[in-house]
């Protein structure tokens, strides 16, 4: 099963996106500037080989719901997640009102 659902988070939009797969789920809050994801993403990916597409992004572990996913701590980010002043350790939720 695919969810696909409008959230605000202090009056900001955002898509949050829940994937049921076999044994996991795969779970992500996003807007049109960046997103924040379950540990299924694979952030030294991003910053090693993506790294022109200049992506906003963190990874947030061990979650089991997109409840759980913006109230997280941030287990890594991008680099140029950074460059917005999101670092590891930060809340879901605050890393994306940082993207908004």
């Amino acid at each position: 099963m695919v969810e696909v659902n409008p959230m605000f988070i202090e009056g900001k939009p955002f898509t949050a996106i829940s994937v049921q797969l076999p044994k996991t789920n795969l779970l992500v809050v996003t807007n049109d500037r960046g997103y924040i994801m379950c540990g299924a993403l694979d952030v030294q990916l991003l910053n090693d080989k993506l790294t022109d597409r200049k992506i906003i992004a963190g990874r947030a572990l061990g979650v089991k719901s997109i409840e759980q996913l913006i109230e997280a701590p941030l287990e890594s980010v991008t680099v140029e997640a950074e460059n917005l002043g999101i670092y590891k350790g930060m809340k879901g939720k605050d890393a994306l009102l940082k993207m908004s």
